[in-house]
């Protein structure tokens, strides 16, 4: 597989075509909230403040702009299946999202 991350800009573009806040793209993308989205938007290059856009996210992000909703539902049933626990309603900074403790 080849996959080239879209420029900062490119993501901007993105975000302003589709009319959404930054909290709104990052719960669309499944990050934390609007500051961890920033970073797909600095154009900073410090290593801190800048991050690439995968290729899973980003696929994530399209899925669920484009999939019909019984879709998305019958991917996290297999996800489910598969062990995974999901819920897209929840909050994207909870800690279950990562399986991480938090501080």
């Amino acid at each position: 597989m080849h996959y080239k991350a879209p420029l900062p800009e490119d993501i901007e573009r993105l975000k302003t075509q589709l009319g959404l806040t930054g909290a709104q793209m990052a719960e669309l993308f499944g990050v934390a909230g609007d500051r961890a989205f920033r970073r797909y938007t600095s154009k900073s290059e410090s290593i801190k403040n800048k991050r690439e856009l995968g290729a899973h996210m980003l696929f994530f992000g399209m899925a669920r702009l484009v999939l019909k909703p019984r879709d998305i539902e019958a991917v996290l049933a297999r996800m489910r299946e598969a062990g995974a626990e999901i819920d897209l309603t929840a909050p994207s900074g909870s800690p279950e999202q990562d399986g991480e403790q938090q501080p």
